[in-house]
């Protein structure tokens, strides 16, 4: 099964990831946590570049480029062999961010976006995504008390707020993939609910 953690910044879906990955180890199962961009060697080279607070000039179209092609890297060297395998994949991130911040947060044409994806993932979708859902605001906040602090961070609030409008946008969309979990919650709240969750729609799936 593949599985993405997606949400505006802040959201908390990287620790709340992280957990889940050794609860699901712990219970046995063969997982592997990636993340976008990232994940290769080639990817986190192309995730330094993305989020250098020095490179303000970059245009919209550049980081979208950038994004796929990490995508394409990731998809093909680790994605696509563990699921082979028969593993489970958690992945921190993936094509419903190039939707959410590149197609509603820089309001760019969302058919040639998912050309893009298309193309860079091979068709490749989740099985199941988590939307971990935080007040803009709220995330900011909590990636500024972080001391996580990236050159997507600093756009404005308005263009914040149009990506989490945008989550919401592709959850009705898709509303058999997605689940949508309150993460304004204590985070062992939000814990439980990505394990309810995530164990049922694994139990259905055999």
């Amino acid at each position: 099964m593949f599985i993405t953690f997606e949400g505006p910044d802040g959201s908390g879906k990287t620790y709340q990831l992280a957990i889940f990955a050794d609860y699901l180890k712990d219970k046995g199962y063969p997982v592997l946590t990636t993340r976008e961009p990232g994940g290769t060697s080639i990817g986190d080279q192309i995730r330094d570049v993305l989020h250098d607070m020095n490179n303000t000039e970059m245009r919209p179209h550049t980081e979208i480029l950038l994004y796929q092609a990490s995508r394409a890297q990731l998809v093909e060297q680790v994605i696509v062999p563990h699921l082979k395998s028969g593993g489970i994949i958690l992945c921190d991130r993936y094509a419903d961010s190039t939707l959410a911040y590149q197609g509603y947060g820089h309001q760019l044409n969302l058919k040639k976006l998912a050309a893009l994806i298309d193309f860079a993932t091979r068709g490749l979708t989740p099985d199941l995504s988590l939307l971990l859902d935080v007040d803009v605001g709220e995330g900011l906040r909590r990636r500024a008390r972080g001391g996580e602090w990236n050159r997507l961070d600093a756009y404005d609030l308005d263009f914040h707020q149009r990506v989490r409008k945008g989550y919401h946008e592709l959850v009705r969309q898709e509303p058999q993939r997605w689940v949508v979990i309150d993460a304004g919650q204590p985070p062992e709240r939000v814990q439980a609910d990505i394990r309810k969750f995530v164990m049922e729609r694994l139990a259905k799936s055999g």
